[in-house]
This record gives C-alpha cells, structure tokens and sequence, in this order.
C-alpha cells in the first residue's frame, strides 16, 4: 500500500466529526515526582515520570505515543488502577528478580474528574483470549451475555474479528476506555475500521479515549491529542511530527531506498 493509497483509504473512510457540548470524563492527572519512593526502581526511574507534572485531557481521543520502553503501557495501567478499571492479567510466574514498585505507580498519580469517576475498562491484546475464553465460560450459564459482546462467542472468530466485535459493542457504553496497543491483531483495512468507529463515538460525547499505540492509522483521529514519550516532559505534537508518520511516510514512498539508507 503506497503513502497515496493509504490516504485515500484514511480519507474516504474517516466521517467528518464536528465536536460541541462534548464532556471528558477524565480531565487531568497530576504525577506527584517529589512524593516517589525511589528513583532507582522502574517505573519511578524513567526520566519522563519524574519531569512530567500533568497531562490534561481535553479531547475525546488522546494517544500515548513514542518508542518501545518509553513508559506509555506503564502509564496507562496506572490510569487504569487510579480509576478503579480492573485490568485482565495473564497469572505471572516467578521471576527472577521482584520489582516491588511495579505495580505501585498508581498510589502517586491524582485524577481529576469533569462530573465525578465513571465506568470503563482496559484493553490489552495479549490477555484478550483469556478474557474472550472466560466470556465463553460465563456464558454457559447465561448465554444472554452474549448480546453484550456481538451476539456470538468471540473464539469463533478471528483474533481481529473478534476484537472490532468487542470494540463495537462495549464502546456504545458511557464510560473511559483505555486500550494498549489496540492494532497488534488487526489488518491496515480493520485498522481504518476501528479509526472511524473511534471518530464517530468521539462525536457522540459519551465515550473517552486513552490509547497508547504505534499505529499512524489510528493516530490519524481527526482532533485527537497526541502525547510524545520521546522527550521528557511528555508534551503533545502534531501528528506529522511523529517518528511513527515520519518513518512510515518513508518507507512508502520509496521502500527499496529506505531499505538501502539502513544498511
């Protein structure tokens, strides 16, 4: 798929959203740095927690974007635990060595509400089969809970298919929704599907999203926000001045004299 194609895909694809009266649920969290219990232990050692004060939140839509290892899962979980959204979690064996401050982000980080909490939940591609298994399991006693998740088992699907199912379905719900690297399982089409669902429930006001991702496509979100983990403080950049764009737009437009630049 060539730069040109994909923009025709994008464009044609993407409904004009027009955005009034909208109320975000989360409006900002605050990072207490000079509260952390250390600065040697993950994550209170990244650079980017201990510089970066707050981020607010004033669009439908925000992306945590930047490299591998940069912190944005790592925030995103904590949002998760702060507002009370349970994480589904594969059991983790025993490891060689215990980080006692893994999980213990959340207890520094302030969030502010626009009309107080509300429902919501995480989604994270690695553990979706285990959440889709246990909806098969749940629904053996009451099949009705089906009707909550597209009307059919989602291990009968495609891991892609079963993931847009769950998206169009628990997103119609008011609430805060925070996903973690939602294109891993989907195809660049199904990625333009799941950008224009997010562009249409992003005008309808009663969903908000928090999305840490890689993908140009979803970052495309007609007014989204985009927070870079590239530098510390995290700050918002322009989509083109992502790596992400950057790189990709690259690639595209020539791949065989991107390919030999690298070598």
């Amino acid at each position: 798929m060539t730069v040109e194609s994909l923009e025709a895909v994008i464009s044609n694809k993407i409904a004009p959203v027009i955005l009034s009266g909208i109320v975000m649920h989360l409006q900002r969290i605050v990072l207490h740095a000079d509260r952390y219990p250390t600065q040697e232990h993950y994550p209170f050692s990244l650079s980017v927690f201990r510089e970066t004060e707050s981020l607010v939140f004033d669009t439908p839509v925000t992306f945590f974007v930047g490299e591998n290892g940069t912190g944005k899962s790592t925030l995103l979980e904590t949002i998760a635990r702060k507002c009370g959204i349970h994480i589904w979690e594969q059991q983790v064996g025993r490891r060689p060595v215990h980080n006692p401050y893994e999980k213990r982000f959340h207890a520094y980080v302030s969030a502010a509400w626009e009309r107080g909490p509300v429902p919501g939940s995480f989604f994270g591609s690695a553990v979706f089969r285990d959440f889709a298994r246990m909806l098969d399991e749940w629904a053996a006693e009451e099949p009705a809970q089906l009707t909550l998740f597209g009307g059919k088992s989602l291990t009968t699907l495609s891991h892609g298919q079963s993931i847009m199912s769950f998206f169009k379905a628990r997103y119609r719900i008011k609430g805060l929704y925070l996903l973690d690297e939602p294109e891993t399982a989907l195809s660049p089409r199904t990625q333009v599907e799941l950008l224009n669902l997010l562009a249409q429930l992003a005008a309808q006001g009663h969903a908000q999203f928090i999305i840490a991702s890689h993908s140009p496509i979803l970052m495309a979100c007609p007014d989204a926000v985009l927070y870079s983990f590239d530098q510390s403080p995290i700050r918002a950049v322009a989509y083109e001045e992502t790596d992400h764009f950057r790189l990709y737009h690259r690639f595209m437009a020539d791949p065989r004299r991107f390919m030999e630049e690298k070598k």
